[in-house]
C-alpha cells in the first residue's frame, strides 16, 4: 500500500513545548553549558572561601592564644628575675651598711699604725692635758725617789761622823723621805709643766711609734709595749731630764741614779688581747674595706629596680650604721673607765681615751654627713612632687638672677649656647671632681665634706646661670616637664 503523504509519520525533532497559561514560552537564545559550569565553579569557590575564612579565624585565634601564653611566660620570667635582683640588691645594701663602721675602724687603725705623723697628732695633745701631766708627775717622782741613792750621801761625811748622821737620818724617818720626795716632785713638775715637755712628749711618741707595729705583732721591744691587758709608754727620757735638773740644782747624787724605764699606762683593759688581734687584722686589710663597702653599695643600687630609692636607702643605712658606731664609742668610754682599777687616775685615763678616739669620731662624722648628703642628692634628682618643687625653686631663683643681669646688659652669646648643649656633662664633671677631691684629700673631716658640697652647689649654680638656649627660654616649670618627658 502506497504511503500517502498525509499518512506519513511526522519527522523526528524536538518536542513542542507545552503551552502555558499565557500561551507558549517565547523562544530565546540557546543556553551555554560552559556558563552553567562556571557558575557552579563560582558557587564552589564561594563555599571554599567561606571555609578558608573559617580556617583563617581559627589560626588567628590559635596564634593569639600562643602569644598570650608566651606573654604569661615572659611575665613570670620577668617577675622571677625582678625578685632575684631585688633580693640581691637588698643583700648588697645590708652588707654595705655593715661594712661602713668596719671601714671607719679599719681606716683609723691603718692610719695609726702606718702613719707616724698621724699617731703623733693623735697623742700629741695629751702633753697639754692637766690630768695627764699630773699622772706623769706622780709616776716619775715615785720612780726617781725609789731609785735615789740617799745612802751614798754618807760617803761625803767623815767616817767618825757617819754613825751620828745615820742616827739622825733614822730619827728623821718619814720626814726626810717626804722632804726628798717634795724636792724631786718640784723638779719633775717643773719639767712636765714647761714648754719643752710638749716637744719631749712628741719625740717620745715619735720614737715609740716605731715599736708600735712590733707590739701589735707580739715581737716586743721599743717604747710602746703591750703587756697582758695594758698598753704602756716608756718615760725614760723624762726621767733623764729630771735627773739633769736635780744635779744642776745641787743634788749631785741624782746623777748616780741608773737608767729607769718607767711604763706609763696608756690603756688598760681585759679586752686588750682581742683588740690586739683585731687591730692587726684591720692593719692588714687597711683601706680595702672602704673600697669593698663602696662597691657593694654601688652594686646594690645597680641591681635595684628603683635605683634612686635604692641610692637613698643605702646612703642612709651606711650613715646610720656609722652613727651607731659613734654612739657605741661613747657608751664604751663609760664602761671602760668604770672597769679600771681603783689606783688608776680616772681623769688621765679618760683623756687618753678621748685622744685615741678623736680621729675615730671625726671619721664617723665624715661618713654620716656624706651619707646624708648623698641621700639628699639622690632624692632631689628624683621624680617626686617635693623633689620637683625643690628643683623648680632652684631654677626659678637662678633664672630670676640671670634675667636681672640681662636687663643690665649681660649677653652670654656662644658661651651660653655651649653650656646649654653640654650642661649634663658639665654637671656630672663637677660631681666627679668633688668626689675625686674627697677621695684624695689627706684625712678629710666633716667640715671638708660640707665645704666641698657648698663648692659643688656653687659650680652647679654657675652652670645653670650660664645655660642659654639661644632662643625662646623655657620657664623652670616647663623645663621640669620636658625633662620628665625625656626621662619617661
Amino acid at each position: 500500500m502506497a504511503n500517502h503523504p498525509g499518512n506519513q509519520p511526522p519527522p523526528e525533532g524536538p518536542e513542542p513545548a507545552e503551552p502555558g497559561p499565557s500561551g507558549p514560552e517565547p523562544a530565546g537564545p540557546p543556553r551555554d553549558a560552559g556558563a552553567d559550569g562556571r557558575a557552579d565553579d563560582r558557587r564552589g569557590n564561594a563555599d571554599d572561601g567561606r571555609g578558608g575564612a573559617d580556617d583563617g579565624d581559627g589560626e588567628a585565634a590559635e596564634l593569639a592564644e600562643l602569644r598570650g601564653r608566651l606573654a604569661v611566660l615572659e611575665q613570670r620570667k620577668r617577675g622571677a628575675r625582678f625578685r632575684l635582683l631585688s633580693l640581691l640588691s637588698a643583700v648588697l645594701v645590708v652588707l654595705a651598711a655593715l661594712l661602713a663602721p668596719v671601714s671607719v675602724v679599719a681606716t683609723w687603725a691603718h692610719s695609726q699604725i702606718t702613719d707616724t705623723d698621724r699617731y703623733v697628732a693623735t697623742v700629741g695633745p695629751l702633753a697639754l692635758d692637766p690630768a695627764v701631766r699630773g699622772a706623769v708627775t706622780d709616776q716619775v717622782t715615785a720612780q726617781i725617789v725609789a731609785a735615789l741613792p740617799i745612802d751614798s750621801l754618807l760617803s761625803l761625811v767623815p767616817g767618825a761622823d757617819q754613825p751620828l748622821i745615820r742616827q739622825l737620818l733614822g730619827a728623821a724617818g718619814g720626814a726626810l723621805n717626804n722632804a726628798v720626795t717634795s724636792v724631786v716632785r718640784d723638779q719633775v713638775a717643773a719639767v712636765v709643766d714647761s714648754d719643752a715637755f710638749a716637744g719631749l712628749w712628741v719625740e717620745i711618741n715619735r720614737t715609740a711609734h716605731d715599736s708600735l707595729n712590733r707590739a701589735l705583732t707580739g715581737q716586743g721591744g721599743g717604747a710602746v709595749q703591750i703587756k697582758g691587758n695594758t698598753v704602756t709608754l716608756d718615760l725614760a727620757p723624762v726621767i733623764d731630764q729630771v735627773k739633769n735638773r736635780l744635779a744642776a740644782r745641787g743634788l749631785g747624787v741624782a746623777s748616780q741614779i741608773p737608767v729607769i724605764h718607767t711604763d706609763y699606762v696608756l690603756v688598760e683593759s681585759d679586752a686588750i688581747p682581742k683588740v690586739r688581734s683585731l687591730l692587726r687584722l684591720l692593719q692588714v686589710v687597711g683601706n680595702w674595706v672602704p673600697v669593698a663597702a663602696v662597691l657593694l653599695a654601688v652594686g646594690g643600687v645597680l641591681a635595684a629596680a628603683r635605683r634612686r630609692r635604692a641610692a637613698v636607702t643605702v646612703a642612709l643605712a651606711m650613715a646610720g650604721a656609722t652613727a651607731a658606731l659613734g654612739i657605741g664609742l661613747t657608751v664604751f668610754r663609760s664602761i671602760y673607765l668604770d672597769q679600771l682599777p681603783a689606783d688608776v687616775n680616772q681623769a688621765a685615763a679618760g683623756a687618753v681615751y678621748d685622744a685615741l678616739a678623736h680621729y675615730l669620731y671625726t671619721s664617723v662624722r665624715v661618713v654620716v654627713v656624706l651619707g646624708v648628703l648623698v641621700a639628699l642628692g639622690a632624692w632631689v634628682s628624683g621624680s617626686g612632687r617635693w623633689a620637683r618643687a625643690v628643683r623648680i625653686l632652684w631654677r626659678a631663683g637662678i633664672d630670676a638672677v640671670r634675667r636681672a643681669a640681662e636687663r643690665l646688659g649681660m649677653r652670654l652669646g656662644p658661651v651660653g649656647r655651649f653650656v646649654h648643649r653640654a650642661k649634663l656633662w658639665l654637671n656630672w664633671a663637677a660631681v666627679l671632681a668633688a668626689f675625686g677631691l674627697l677621695v684624695t684629700w689627706h684625712y678629710p673631716t666633716d667640715l671638708v665634706v660640707v665645704w666641698l658640697t657648698v663648692a659643688l652647689l656653687a659650680v652647679l649654680a654657675v652652670v645653670e646661670f650660664l645655660d642659654e638656649p639661644g632662643g625662646f627660654r623655657e620657664t623652670a616649670e616647663q623645663q621640669e616637664v620636658d625633662e620628665a618627658g625625656g626621662t619617661a
